[in-house]
């Protein structure tokens, strides 16, 4: 093959690369994104755990959410808390004593009731848990 045709095919594969990305680029700019906010005391099942967080409320030095955790025997119940406030992205911390029930390991099938502590955070907050690849967020007002 002489290198006129190599060079003729390139230049046409490489069109039609670039019409096969634009046509997916135009696909997922008319699908909307649906992102779902639950209300404060609202269960869901991700993976084998049911969680809801049922409030939250500020101390000195610490965000504090009271959630509630059904699932697996011997799950860390802290791993997949993260707190959304002020466009950061923050992962527990410890509990101060006398704040609350502090998150330990889960139980088959018993309810776990517990306080997860956050940096103290300001304005609107969204708290976020993620299991078994998905990820579920509750809103709450600031």
């Amino acid at each position: 093959m002489s290198t006129r045709k190599l060079i003729l095919w390139a230049l046409v594969c490489g069109v039609l690369i670039l019409v096969a990305g634009g046509a997916k680029l135009f696909q997922t700019t008319q699908q909307p994104v649906k992102v779902q906010l639950l209300e404060l005391g609202e269960s869901v099942t991700l993976g084998d755990m049911t969680v809801s967080v049922t409030s939250l409320r500020d101390i000195d030095d610490r965000t504090l959410v009271d959630v509630t955790m059904v699932g697996v025997a011997e799950a860390q119940a802290m791993d997949g808390w993260k707190l959304l406030a002020a466009g950061k992205v923050t992962d527990p911390m410890l509990l101060p004593l006398g704040a609350g029930a502090e998150c330990t390991l889960t139980e088959l099938k018993k309810t776990l009731v517990c306080t997860v502590a956050f940096p103290v955070s300001e304005g609107t907050r969204t708290v976020a848990y993620v299991r078994a690849g998905e990820q579920r967020q509750w809103a709450t007002a600031p």
